[in-house]
């Protein structure tokens, strides 16, 4: 994580949404157009911590354990099935 020079950041709200103008800040904590924050509000003290989202990340799991017990997608949606 790298240090922004100066303490002091504007953000810009409107109809629910946050403009945070400068690109060094963005690029440095690698925030992109359409990113999800967490809001937290500390009385008064807003928090806003990124939600990444667990749909990749799941994906990625299970398909890494689905070639290390090297199954193949048909054994593995047959097994789907008997489980049901």
């Amino acid at each position: 994580m790298s240090t922004i020079q100066g303490s002091l950041h504007h953000l810009w709200f409107r109809r629910g949404l946050i403009s945070l103008p400068l690109p060094e800040l963005r690029r440095s904590y690698h925030i992109h157009p359409g990113d999800v924050f967490h809001l937290i509000d500390l009385d008064g003290v807003f928090v806003l911590t990124p939600m990444k989202p667990m749909v990749p990340e799941l994906s990625q799991e299970s398909e890494r354990a689905r070639t290390e017990a090297e199954l193949g997608m048909d054994e593995l949606l047959s097994a789907l099935r008997e489980e049901r």
